[in-house]
């Protein structure tokens, strides 16, 4: 699964956009740099029920931003995306 596959799966989950999951993880703190990322995968787990590794897709964006490693972008592997930049504004909106 693409990290960009991971992203579109945690909207169905839970019902928000990725950026609306990093607007809320900052309301609660959850961006500051010093915050682990442990403490937003159990806020992610309590709250919509998410995994560790939809959580930890989440816990990227908000720690990192969209830019993904290079490496990952049509590798042609399990996890290879199309873009080295990640659409956190839903699926509805996403460009094709």
């Amino acid at each position: 699964m693409s990290f960009q596959a991971y992203l579109d799966a945690v909207e169905v989950k839970t019902g928000k956009t990725p950026r609306e999951l990093i607007a809320e993880a900052g309301a609660l703190g959850y961006d500051d740099s010093g915050v682990k990322a442990g403490v937003i995968v159990q806020w992610l787990a309590d709250d919509y029920g998410l995994g560790r590794g939809h959580a930890m897709a989440i816990v990227h964006v908000i720690k990192k931003g969209a830019t993904i490693d290079a490496k990952h972008v049509g590798s042609g592997g399990t996890h290879s995306d199309a873009s080295d930049t990640l659409w956190l504004d839903g699926v509805a909106t996403k460009p094709q």
